[in-house]
């Protein structure tokens, strides 16, 4: 088997009610190395439900996921500590530490979890912001950046922990238009580089441009899945092109 080919994440059967209502619905998913699978779908369809489930901060009430064909025991903190460490999670809202700077937010894990030394915590911290482009503000506070940078340190953040696969959950929902762009332009790199990642979004032309394939979702059932070139093809009947033909007319 070529390396690409490999399933680095593997989601069979996740369910899960909350107070009483059915959230997610038998969902299943794979993604191989390198691969860039895109979630989309109307708001309050589950997507960050299920990436929340993916990554067990919402314990899923059945269903299975495999980490590089390794079975996720979440009973066992100890396991589920390691499966964390090489799961990259990008929230909407940035989830930085307010009293620490942009280079100790990325590096506290590291020496928290990898048990770096100061010495080398920073030092791969500094790499990491650099590789986003924010070097220079590795001194800053969180309320001394934009959305766009806070964002950018959070996905430096992951990148430190060399993860085998980064979850992001719209990660430009909550910055200013004229600031996802290089939020995008950070995802668009690492997609160049190879990271393995399961997104998010309603930025259409970006999953149109850049997405392996396109996981379509509905009252908590993905019920669509497939290359954008195909979903999003001119004249095909599917639900996402249809979707995507709402977001147009929403935004014009």
């Amino acid at each position: 088997m070529r390396a690409e080919d490999k399933v680095v994440l593997q989601v069979q059967g996740i369910s899960k009610t909350l107070g009483g209502k059915p959230i997610l619905d038998n969902c299943s998913l794979s993604v191989r190395r390198g691969e860039l699978k895109v979630l989309i779908g109307p708001s309050g369809a589950g997507k960050s439900t299920l990436l929340q489930c993916i990554d067990c901060l919402i314990p899923p009430d059945s269903g299975q996921i495999w980490l590089d064909g390794e079975l996720l025991e979440s009973g066992d903190r100890k396991k589920l500590c390691e499966f964390r460490a090489h799961v990259g999670m990008i929230f909407q809202d940035f989830n930085l530490f307010d009293h620490l700077t942009a280079e100790e937010n990325v590096a506290i894990a590291l020496r928290k979890v990898r048990g770096m030394s100061r010495r080398e915590a920073k030092a791969r911290a500094l790499e990491e912001l650099g590789r986003v482009g924010l070097a220079r503000r590795a001194p800053l506070y969180p309320a001394q950046l934009s959305g766009g940078q806070k964002q950018r340190v959070a996905i430096a953040r992951a990148l430190a922990m060399d993860p085998k696969v980064i979850l992001l959950d719209e990660p430009t929902s909550a910055l200013d238009p004229e600031l996802v762009g290089e939020v995008l332009a950070v995802i668009r790199d690492l997609a160049s580089g190879g990271m393995t990642m399961l997104m998010a979004t309603h930025q259409m032309d970006f999953a149109r441009a850049l997405a392996t394939e396109i996981l379509f979702m509905e009252h908590g059932r993905l019920i669509e899945q497939g290359a954008p070139e195909v979903l999003l093809a001119e004249g095909s009947a599917t639900r996402t092109r249809d979707f995507c033909a709402r977001l147009l007319e929403m935004g014009a």
